[in-house]
């Protein structure tokens, strides 16, 4: 990866097809609330493959981290496999960087699969959350597998806030958005203090609370992915300028918000010159180590 040929670098983006033959019951109903809640241009019938989202950030000359999410106890949709999207990041190493998600509900075998996924494939990163996989980030239980990420040198990446999983859907699909409140996360923060934290997105309605985790604590930082930046709070716009410039990472959503849409939105609002290229991509960069 040649990071000075790129404009950005995305920490955001999900492999969402699920893998192992047909989609599973349910699931075209899942994806359809989705669509609805984003306004998807991409729509829920023709999700983009792991390698399509290569090609398609590739054409823009954006990095990007991607990642599928294992929330098959609390849904019942089958996982994409980590080790597949592993295998096709590495086919794509000029653009794409794997995370992978491990269910903390897997105890100590998901911190076996951790560790053989940094050491075998490369991920770089493990994605949470909280809201889908139902469990609080700061519950003991998981701790066995933030200890292999930490011991590992990988970064955990936790859903915050308000999600379109399940919105509009009889009982939200049995989705609580309690779990996904960011200041969980500070516990894990002050348990694994050299252990890199990302809380995604701008944490609707617990937007202060994410400010002051990242504020507060150097391992903790903030993707400003799943919102369009027209829509961002104030006081978030205020701290991507200020208290939070070295430690807010862009981040589109992908495929439910594309770079195209987020970039286009960015543009429009009161960031500082100077920022702009530390929230784009030299934040991700340093966090990395790229």
């Amino acid at each position: 990866m040649n990071i000075d040929d790129l404009i950005a670098i995305d920490f955001h983006t999900h492999a969402e097809e699920p893998c192992c033959g047909p989609r599973d019951d349910g699931y075209d109903e899942f994806q359809a609330g989705m669509a609805a809640y984003f306004k998807n241009p991409v729509g829920h019938n023709h999700l983009p493959t792991v390698q399509q989202t290569a090609d398609y950030f590739r054409e823009r000359k954006i990095g990007c981290v991607i990642f599928p999410v294992d929330a098959e106890r609390e849904t019942g949709f089958r996982r994409y496999s980590n080790e597949d999207v592993a295998r096709i990041a590495a086919e794509n190493s000029d653009i794409m960087i794997p995370f992978a998600s491990i269910d903390p509900a897997k105890g100590k075998a998901g911190a076996r699969e951790a560790r053989r996924l940094v050491r075998e494939f490369g991920v770089r990163g493990f994605k949470f959350h909280p809201t889908m996989q139902g469990f609080y980030p700061n519950d003991r239980a998981a701790y066995v597998l933030y200890e292999a990420i930490a011991e590992e040198g990988a970064v955990a990446l936790f859903h915050t806030g308000q999600t379109g999983v399940g919105s509009g859907m009889r009982g939200g699909m049995g989705m609580r958005l309690k779990y996904s409140n960011p200041m969980y996360i500070d516990d894990v923060a002050v348990d694994f203090p050299d252990m890199p934290i990302v809380m995604a997105h701008p944490s609707f309605p617990w937007t202060e609370e994410a400010l002051s985790v990242a504020t507060h604590k150097p391992n903790v930082y903030i993707d400003m992915s799943g919102w369009s930046p027209r829509y961002f709070p104030e006081i978030f716009v205020k701290y991507a300028n200020s208290l939070l410039k070295k430690k807010m990472l862009f981040g589109s959503d992908w495929p439910a918000i594309t770079p195209d849409r987020w970039l286009a939105d960015f543009e429009k609002i009161d960031i500082r010159d100077e920022v702009r290229p530390l929230l784009l991509k030299e934040n991700a960069r340093r966090l990395l180590n790229l």
